[in-house]
C-alpha cells in the first residue's frame, strides 16, 4: 500500500469507526460485532503509526487515551455554567409555574428532562470538531479536560451533517453507568483497594486523573442538555434537542414537552417510581421553560436561571445514634448545632455529622442525648436529621439544650424575635465570626486573592497580625515570613508554612485586590443580606461608598430589589464606628470604593429605569452592561416608575400589555442604539 492509499484508507476507517462509534454508544443499534470493531480500530493504529501526522483530529483512536501526564489548565466559560434553584415539593412547583405564567404570560410550553447525578461539562464545538470540553469548576472557569473527555466515546469528536453552527458549546452531565461503576469495584477489591463509595464520585474523580489512558478503562457516558450558539437551528428547547440527535449528539429519549403543570407533576411521579429501572443514577427532574425568546425575558439571578428548577426527589433516609451535639459560630455571629453521629452509610458515602439548624429544630424534634435518629440528604453540604426513634429512647434520656453563652468567646446568645437562631454579639472579639469575614473577604467571588487561602488566614491570624480585613493591607513580606503552625486532620498533621516564594506571593495577591471593581469590594465587606446582585444594584445606584453609607432607608428600598430587610441591614453596618474606619483604612490602601467611569460611557440614561424585553441582534448582556455604562438602570419588572422598554423581537405579552397600562413607551434596538450615540 504507497502513501496515497495509505491516506484513503485511513479516512474510510475513521469515518467507518465513528459511525460505529454513534450506533453503539447513542443509538445502542451496533452493525457488527465487537471482534470486526476491534480489527477495524488495529487496523487504523497500525497505518497511523506507519504514517505519522496523517491521523485525522477526531481519529477514533483518541478514545484509547495517552499515556502522557497532564495537569489542567483554567478556562473560562464564555457564558457562566449556572446552577440550578432546588426544591423538594410540589407547592413549590407549582409557585414557580405561577411566576413564569405571570412574567412572560400564558402561551408557554416547558421541557422536562432527568436530572443527572454526574459532572457538569461544557463542550466546544469550532466547524464540527471537538476543540475543547472544560468543567463546570465554581461556575465562571473550569479544569480542560480535554483529553479524558476525548475517550468518552458517547461524545463526537466530529459532528454529523452539514448544518450545525460554526461556533457551537454543548453542556451535559459526565456519569458512570452502574454497570461501569460494579465492574470498576470489583477491580479495585481483588486489588486489595477501597471500593469507591458511588457512581458520581468515580465519574469526577475519573474525569480529573493525569493519564487518559486511565480515563478510557472507566467507560464514562454523558447525556447533552444545553446548547449555546448565535446560530441555533431551532428557537426551542425541544427543538434543539431534536437535532442534536442528527449531529450525532447522545440527549435523553426520556425528555417531554409539557403545556401543564399536571403534565409535569405526574413525569416526576412516574420518574420517582422507575429510576430504579435506568442504567445510571438520577436525584431528580429538570423543569425548563421551552421557548429561548421566553427565557431571555426571563432572564437570571447571579447564580441561577429564573426559566428552570430542579425538582429534587426525596432523599433515602437511615437510623443511627446521636453521640453529642456541637455548636458552631459563622462569620454572621449565628450559632448553629451540629450533631455528631455514629457512623453510618447514606447515599454511597459515610455519614459522621448532621445538622440541626436552630433551637426550633431540636425542640420540634424533642431531641434527647444518645436518641436514634433519622437522618437524610436534602441537598445540603451536610445531612440533616428529620425524625427521632421515640420508642428506642430510654426513659432516664436527657433534652438536647441550646446553649445560652457563646462556645467561642464567652459572650451571652442573643436572639431576634422574627428570626429562629441565636448570635453572639460580640463581632470583633468572637474568632469564629472575625476569620469568616477574612475569608469572605479574600474569596474568589470578592477580593479573590488566591494567594491565601482558609490555612494561610488562619496561621496569619493566630499570629495576632490580622484582626480584620483592613489590617491585611497593612501586612509586608517580613511580617509573615517564617511562620509556621501545624494541623491535626483526624490522625494525620498538616503543616503550613510561609516560605520565601509563598510570602511574596501573598503580599503580590493582596496588592493585587487593590484593583478588584467598587460592586465586588462592597461584596467583600460581608454586609448581611449583600450578596453579589444586591453589592452590583447598590454600586450602580450610589457609585460610591461615601453615598452609600449616607443613604437613608426611604433611598434604599427605593433601588430596584432592595427591600427593607437588606436597607436596615446597609444602614445598620455603616452606622458602627468600627466599620466606618475600616472603610477610611481601606480608602487610604487604595481599594477601589467608587464606581470608574468606563471608556465611552455618558449620563445619557442617568436614572432612567429600562426593562429589556425579546429578541435582539446583540446579546441581552451587552445591552445591559450598555444601560450601565450610560447611567441607566436595568429592571425586571414594568410598573409605573419604568422610563421605557427595550423591546426586540418575540416580546412577552405581559410585559406589552403592562407597559400600555402605565402608559410605558417601547424603543427598538437601533433607537436604543441612537439613544446612547452607538453606531
Amino acid at each position: 500500500m504507497d502513501k496515497s492509499d495509505a491516506i484513503k484508507r485511513i479516512n474510510e476507517l475513521t469515518a467507518q469507526l465513528q459511525r460505529h462509534n454513534y450506533n453503539y454508544y447513542v443509538l445502542h443499534q451496533p452493525e457488527i460485532s465487537d471482534y470486526d470493531y476491534d480489527m477495524l480500530m488495529k487496523e487504523l493504529q497500525r497505518l497511523e503509526s506507519e504514517y505519522p501526522g496523517h491521523a485525522l483530529p477526531d481519529s477514533p483512536t483518541q478514545r484509547v487515551g495517552s499515556d502522557i501526564d497532564q495537569s489542567f489548565e483554567q478556562v473560562k466559560h464564555p457564558t457562566p455554567m449556572l446552577s440550578l434553584d432546588n426544591t423538594y415539593n410540589e407547592q413549590e412547583l407549582k409557585d414557580f409555574d405561577q411566576r413564569v405564567k405571570k412574567e412572560v404570560g400564558e402561551e408557554l410550553s416547558y421541557v422536562c428532562e432527568l436530572k443527572y447525578d454526574g459532572v457538569a461539562i461544557g463542550l466546544h464545538y469550532e466547524n464540527g470538531l471537538l476543540t475543547r470540553a472544560v468543567t463546570r469548576g465554581d461556575g465562571v472557569q473550569g479544569d480542560d479536560v480535554t483529553e479524558n473527555v476525548k475517550t468518552i466515546r458517547s461524545i463526537p469528536l466530529r459532528l454529523q451533517g452539514d448544518d450545525y453552527p460554526d461556533q457551537l458549546e454543548v453542556r451535559g452531565e459526565i456519569f458512570m453507568p452502574h454497570k461501569s461503576f460494579e465492574r470498576l469495584n470489583e477491580v479495585r477489591q481483588k486489588e486489595g483497594k477501597t471500593p469507591f463509595a458511588n457512581p458520581r464520585n468515580s465519574a469526577a474523580g475519573s474525569l480529573k486523573m493525569q493519564k487518559s489512558s486511565q480515563v478510557a478503562q472507566r467507560s464514562l457516558d454523558c447525556f447533552i442538555y444545553q446548547f449555546i450558539s448565535n446560530d441555533l437551528p431551532s428557537d426551542t428547547q425541544m427543538g434543539n434537542l431534536e437535532k442534536a440527535k442528527e449531529w450525532g449528539i447522545k440527549v435523553s429519549e426520556h425528555s417531554i414537552k409539557c403545556k401543564t403543570i399536571d403534565e409535569i407533576l405526574a413525569f416526576i411521579e412516574e420518574w420517582d417510581t422507575r429510576r430504579s429501572e435506568l442504567p445510571y443514577d438520577i436525584d431528580g427532574v429538570v423543569v425548563k421553560v421551552n421557548e429561548y425568546a421566553l427565557r431571555d425575558e426571563l432572564g437570571t439571578t447571579a447564580k441561577s436561571p429564573r426559566w428552570a428548577i430542579s425538582y429534587k426527589f426525596k432523599a433515602d433516609s437511615v437510623k443511627t445514634r446521636l453521640k453529642s451535639v456541637d455548636f458552631q459560630v459563622g462569620r454572621t455571629g449565628a450559632v448553629t448545632p451540629v450533631a455528631n453521629l455514629e457512623p453510618v452509610l447514606l447515599a454511597g458515602t459515610t455519614v459522621k455529622r448532621a445538622s440541626l439548624h436552630n433551637e426550633d429544630i431540636i425542640k420540634n424534634l424533642d431531641l434527647r442525648e444518645n436518641d436514634m435518629v433519622f437522618v437524610e440528604k436534602g441537598g445540603e453540604i451536610i445531612p440533616k436529621i428529620t425524625d427521632v426513634d421515640k420508642e428506642a429512647r430510654k426513659e432516664e434520656s436527657r433534652p438536647v439544650t441550646f446553649i445560652s453563652h457563646c462556645p467561642e468567646c464567652g459572650s451571652k446568645l442573643r436572639k431576634n424575635p422574627e428570626e429562629a437562631a441565636h448570635y453572639c454579639p460580640s463581632e470583633t472579639g468572637c474568632p469564629p465570626q472575625i476569620k469568616g469575614r477574612l475569608h469572605h473577604f479574600i474569596s474568589r467571588k470578592a477580593m479573590n486573592i488566591d494567594s491565601l487561602g482558609e490555612g494561610k488566614i488562619e496561621v496569619i491570624y493566630d499570629a495576632g497580625l490580622i484582626r480584620n480585613v483592613a489590617d491585611l493591607y497593612d501586612l509586608e513580606k517580613e511580617d509573615i515570613l517564617g511562620l509556621k503552625k501545624d494541623y491535626h486532620d483526624g490522625e494525620k498533621v498538616r503543616t503550613v508554612s510561609f516560605q520565601e516564594k509563598t510570602s511574596e506571593n501573598i503580599i503580590k495577591g493582596i496588592q493585587a485586590s487593590k484593583e478588584i471593581p467598587f460592586e465586588r469590594v462592597l461584596y467583600a465587606l460581608g454586609v448581611r443580606f449583600v450578596g453579589a446582585t444586591v453589592a452590583k444594584k447598590l454600586a450602580q445606584e450610589f457609585k460610591n461608598i461615601d453615598l452609600l453609607m449616607q443613604a437613608g432607608k426611604e433611598t434604599l428600598v427605593s433601588v430596584d430589589e432592595i427591600g427593607e430587610r437588606i436597607a436596615e441591614s446597609v444602614i445598620d453596618y455603616f452606622s458602627r464606628p468600627e466599620h466606618q474606619k475600616i472603610v477610611e483604612r481601606l480608602k487610604k490602601a487604595g481599594l477601589k470604593l467608587e464606581v470608574e467611569q468606563q471608556e465611552g460611557a455618558s449620563d445619557s440614561l442617568k436614572d432612567k429605569r429600562i426593562v429589556i424585553s425579546g429578541v435582539f441582534e446583540k446579546s441581552r448582556d451587552e445591552l445591559k452592561q450598555l444601560v450601565e455604562m450610560h447611567g441607566g438602570r436595568n429592571v425586571s419588572s414594568v410598573s409605573s416608575k419604568t422610563d421605557f422598554i427595550l423591546a426586540g423581537e418575540n416580546m412577552g405579552d405581559s410585559k406589552r400589555k403592562k407597559a400600555e397600562t402605565h402608559s410605558v413607551p417601547l424603543i427598538s434596538e437601533k433607537e436604543f442604539l441612537e439613544m446612547i450615540g452607538e453606531e
